[in-house]
This record gives structure tokens, sequence and C-alpha cells, in this order.
């Protein structure tokens, strides 16, 4: 099976509609799949239900697809930096599914595990348990998480070989392999694409069997969220 697609247009076609759940990897703008992401703006898709850990930066990223009112709902658990963002949503416009950020990774790596739920004690007591199963463990409070599995799966990495084993690279690799996991169908985007057996077993941070199909993006932008400058003197 050849996984390696010439573009980001032709890696998404044929598997993304409206409706669907999408999972993006990403902290901020480090380590996002943006050819990917600009690739399914692009397709026009609508109604989408985003997954990630925040919503881009307005007019980058993720940001880009509610500029284009492409996303319904985002699962997040930080949306600052993005005024639209903010409008759509105090405007009714967006729905939100605020989710502490390590609970965010576990319900993405427990439905690629196959797990259903889980409890955790964050949030108890708090918005963020409203309408959810509490149960007591050893005289303390959990709340249960329903894991989450998503339709389509974009992530970034640094290094791939063409089986879709991945490598990420220092901190751009944050939310990218529970993604990858969480995915039904997985497309990875890399900088970097080697031959079968030119990575070490040892340094692959993503099995291949998580990835369906890859795409080159050699050199992508890698923008920086916000750049701090000392004063010339």
């Amino acid at each position: 099976m050849d996984k390696v697609y010439p573009d980001a247009a032709s890696a998404l076609a044929g598997i993304i509609k409206d409706g669907q759940t999408i999972a993006v990897g990403g902290f901020g703008l480090c380590g996002i799949p943006e050819a990917l992401i600009a690739a399914l703006r692009d397709s026009g898709v609508k109604e989408l239900t985003a997954i990630s850990n925040n919503a881009g930066v307005d007019g980058f990223g993720l940001g880009q697809l509610l500029t284009t009112r492409q996303i319904k709902k985002m699962i997040s658990s930080y949306v600052g930096e993005n005024k639209e963002f903010e409008r759509q949503y105090l405007a009714g416009e967006l729905e939100l599914e605020f989710t502490p950020q390590g609970t965010l990774a576990e319900k993405l790596r427990a439905g690629g595990a196959g797990i259903p739920a889980f409890f955790t004690k964050t949030g108890v007591g708090t918005i963020v348990a409203d309408g959810k199963e509490i149960r007591e463990f050893d005289g303390q409070k959990y709340v249960m998480e329903r894991s989450l599995v998503s339709d389509v799966s974009l992530v970034k990495a640094w290094k791939a070989d063409k089986a879709g084993n991945l490598v990420y690279r220092k901190t751009a690799r944050n939310f990218n392999p529970n993604v990858a996991m969480a995915g039904k169908i997985t497309v990875a985007e890399v900088e970097v694409l080697v031959e079968i057996g030119e990575l070490d077993p040892d340094e692959v941070h993503t099995p291949g069997i998580f990835v369906q199909r890859i795409v080159v993006n050699a050199n992508p932008e890698k923008r920086i969220e916000q750049r701090t400058v000392r004063p010339s003197n």
C-alpha cells in the first residue's frame, strides 16, 4: 500500500466530507500540519467538529477554518489568541466543549487505545463535570470522561519513512502522537521522507500502523505565535 501522496489536497481527497470530526495536532502554532489545514480549508467541507488543543490564531492554523465558517464546534483546552473564535462563541455561532488540557490528551490517547471512557479527578466540582457521571474511589470523587475518536486526524511530524513510522522533533511532538492514535484515518504531514528501514526503531514515536497517508511539506512556514524581543539600546 502506497501511503505517500504528491500534495496535501490529494492526501485528503476522498476521505473528508461535511459534518465530520477532525482532530488536529499541535500546540499553539507549534507542530501544526500547515499544508493539510490549508488544504482542508480549500476543500470547502463544512459543519466540522474540530478537536485540537487550541484554535490557531486569526488567519493561520485552524483560525483559517473559523474565518471561513467551516467549523461548527471546537473541542479544545485553550481558546485565547483568536479574536474570531471569541466573536463567534460569544455570538452563539460556534459550539465549544471546553476540556482541561491533560484530560483532552487522555481522551485522545484512550480513544486510540480502544478505551471508551475513564475516570479523573480533574474538573470535579466545576462546570467541566456538569452532566457527567461522578463516582467515588477510595474516598475521592472522580468524573467520568468519554474518550475521543476522530473520523480523520491531521498530524505534523519531522520525519517519516514510507511505511508511515513517524519521528517528531522536540516540543513539536506535543499532541500529535495522541491525535494520530485517535484517528480512524490519519494523514501525516512531514518535512523529511526516507525509505523503509532507514529509521532506527528506537527513534520512532508513532508506529506506521496508525498512519494511512503521508504528504511531504519540506519547508513549512512555522510561524511564531508571539515574538518578544529585548529593546535595543
